[in-house]
């Protein structure tokens, strides 16, 4: 994946925090509004380019975990569905990168991890209020 094109996520600040992780390396960038944040390049599946997009992280264990809220957007974010098609992704992490397998949280995994993220990140809580959909909770293990 990382030899090729990678397409960041189309949001203008989303954009902008990405240009400052990458440029720096990941020196700059992992801190968000004093929260973590990683970078997650998915491949698009049906364009087949790469995409990027910044997302907030907690830890379980060795496993990063993300929440797929979209802000509490009736659908899923495309980096969500993109990793359902294709589970391998890229993680930057600071200034460590490394390939990673993507999956959804089991029921029992939500259950315990997204009162982690919403400590992590307190508007998760009200995101999951203002859809219908159950937010999905990824966990990205190293491949």
């Amino acid at each position: 994946m990382a030899d090729a094109q990678v397409h960041d996520s189309p949001t203008e600040w989303v954009k902008e925090h990405i240009r400052v992780y990458v440029e720096s390396g990941g020196r700059e960038g992992h801190l968000w509004n004093g929260t973590p944040t990683l970078l997650l390049t998915t491949k698009g599946r049906r364009s087949g380019l790469l995409r990027r997009t910044a997302l907030i992280y907690g830890r379980d264990g060795d496993a990063f975990v993300v929440v797929a809220s979209q802000g509490g957007k009736p659908a899923h974010p495309s980096w969500y569905l993109n990793l359902e098609a294709e589970p391998r992704v890229e993680v930057q992490v600071g200034t460590e990168a490394f390939t990673a397998t993507a999956r959804t949280a089991t029921a029992d995994e939500r259950s315990r991890l997204w009162p982690l993220m919403a400590d992590i990140w307190p508007d998760y809580d009200a995101y999951q209020k203002k859809t219908t959909r159950e937010i999905p909770v990824v966990v990205l293990e190293r491949a």
